[in-house]
């Protein structure tokens, strides 16, 4: 069998096509849901750790380090296999949603902390001084002004973000590495994974390039 039956057998792929697909719009699924769980989240927990009173803030703090900190395939065995154990009982796509929003949010939060403390504090100085109450200064002129600034870096992290989604599989959960590796072993034959690396290469590719190009627009001109 040469090169190109073995990693491009179409006959292969064609018959593959229809569990790569719904394993793919699975993770697309499951990218979105954790992608604005994470972004919300992270958000409340920057907020929470640059104004809220000292012991929220610690607790803002302790969470961001932990989850920064934790490998995320241990945090996901951890949610599906060990919760259990206490009552907690999550199916395959919401334990790997809670791990990858938990580890998300907490890089969303540093991203945005950086963000929010490029504006000028004189921004925060003229809001005051025209009688802005905190929650309409944060909501009108300061976060406005962070969210620019973070837009490349926020990106990224979600293409990290949606790139970890193939752990999923870990746990049983039919998402597009599972079903390429399940029709692997069905059809003896290698093709589906290089099916599936082509699909994941059509969701991530864009966001690669869109990073590139926002990137891009933030470089100052010579």
């Amino acid at each position: 069998m040469d090169l190109f039956t073995t990693f491009f057998n179409i006959d292969v792929l064609v018959q593959a096509a229809p569990l790569l697909l719904k394993g793919f719009f699975l993770t697309v699924q499951l990218g979105a849901v954790s992608l604005v769980i994470s972004l919300a989240l992270g958000l409340l927990l920057v907020l929470v750790r640059l104004y809220a009173p000292t012991p929220l803030r610690w607790l803002s703090i302790c969470y961001i380090d932990l989850f920064r900190a934790v490998p995320l395939l241990v945090l996901l065995i951890l949610v599906y296999y060990a919760l259990p154990f206490v009552g907690i009982r999550l199916s395959s796509f919401w334990a790997a949603a809670a791990a990858l929003s938990a580890v998300a949010s907490a890089y969303m939060a540093e991203t945005f902390r950086a963000g929010i403390e490029a504006v000028p504090k004189g921004q925060f100085e003229a809001a005051q001084s025209l009688g802005f109450g905190w929650p309409r200064m944060m909501s009108d002129i300061i976060l406005p002004q962070a969210m620019r600034l973070v837009v490349p870096p926020t990106t990224g992290v979600s293409i990290g973000l949606i790139k970890d989604t193939a752990l999923g599989s870990v746990v049983a959960m039919p998402d597009l590495l599972k079903q390429a590796t399940q029709t692997q072993a069905f059809y003896a034959n290698p093709s589906p994974l290089v099916g599936a690396a082509l699909l994941y290469l059509i969701l991530l590719l864009p966001l690669v390039r869109l990073v590139s190009f926002l990137e891009a627009r933030k470089k100052p001109s010579r």
